[in-house]
Order: structure tokens, then sequence, then C-alpha cells
């Protein structure tokens, strides 16, 4: 298993994932280009190479959490590969999944996955623009009775999520910027 390349990272993600163009994002903003960042993660290599990135951000932490996982559907591939990687390494990670709205039938939660309250977690989250739909996977997390420790993304946009995470008192880190590829914020 190879270690987390940055280069290859921002290879795969210029090939598979970066369109040029007019879009209006998620967030409501517009913008010149757009992050398509399932044709990189539900990629071969692009899940294995994300997958290395966050388990390299993952050991930046005081310990591993309990569990990594995110916003369906978007973090459900993010979570998967690294759920996987991490079993390939002998690492005891847990995945989840945070639905938009609890489930109106079977137990009912929003939350789902082997996770209890009071476990650590990070969310995982592929594009961060406003840091919304990662921050509602926060609050469910948090409701949830998880202790969330971080937000680890693939790529900021550098459109104002950062400052969001940071009033949420939610430390960010991503593995990549837009800036890593001149594309000015």
């Amino acid at each position: 298993m190879s270690d987390y390349d940055p280069e290859e990272l921002k290879r795969l993600l210029s090939e598979h994932a970066l369109k040029f163009g007019n879009f209006t994002l998620a967030s409501g903003q517009t913008a010149s280009y757009y992050l398509d960042c399932r044709n990189l993660t539900l990629h071969p290599r692009g899940a294995n190479v994300i997958a290395a990135g966050i388990l390299e951000r993952l050991a930046t932490l005081p310990s591993l959490p309990d569990a990594v996982g995110g916003m369906a559907i978007g973090a459900d591939p993010i979570t998967a590969a690294v759920v996987t990687v991490a079993g390939q390494r002998g690492l005891d990670l847990l995945g989840f999944m945070v639905r938009k709205e609890p489930k109106g039938h079977g137990t009912g939660r929003q939350v789902e996955g082997p996770v209890k309250p009071g476990q650590r977690v990070v969310i995982v989250e592929d594009v961060i623009t406003s840091g919304g739909s990662a921050l509602a996977a926060v609050k469910a997390a948090r409701e949830f009775g998880l202790d969330v420790v971080g937000v680890i993304g693939i790529i900021d946009r550098l459109a104002g999520g950062a400052a969001a995470f940071e009033a949420a008192g939610v430390p960010l880190q991503t593995l990549l910027t837009v800036r890593d590829f001149g594309i000015d914020a």
C-alpha cells in the first residue's frame, strides 16, 4: 500500500473531477469551475489516494478517532475507502453515515453504522465550499452523542468554509485547496 501522494491526487483531480464553465454550487454560489469529486471518490486509484491522504491527516491527531463518516451520499465512498484502507493497515477504524433526516422507519436513526455515543469521530467531506453539508453532519453526529474532533475534506474551495468551521469550534484539514490548481479563491 503506497503512502499519500499529493501530486498524484492533483493529477487525478485534474483528469477526473475538475471542470470549467458556468456552474451553480450546492451552496447557491456560482462558479467558473466545478469539482465533481464523485468521479474521483468512485475511481479505484482515486479512492485509494484519498484514503491514504485522510489516514495521513488522522495520524496528526493526538490519537486515532474511533470512526470516520459524513453526510450521505457524498461522504459514503470516502468513508468506505478510508475504512477499507485502514483495515488493510490493521487500524481499528469504524465508519458511519449521516442521513439528511432521521429514517422514518426501523430504528429511526439519522446516524447509521456501528458507532455509539461517546466515541471520537472525524467528519469526511469531498469539497468544502461554505461548509454547510459537513456542518450539518457535525450537528447530527453531536446530537447522536458522538465527539466530533475534526473535519477532513478532499479540497477546499477557499470560499468561507474554514471560517464556518472555526466559528463552530471544529478543526478543519483538507488534502488540497483550489490554489494547488492555480485557481484564485
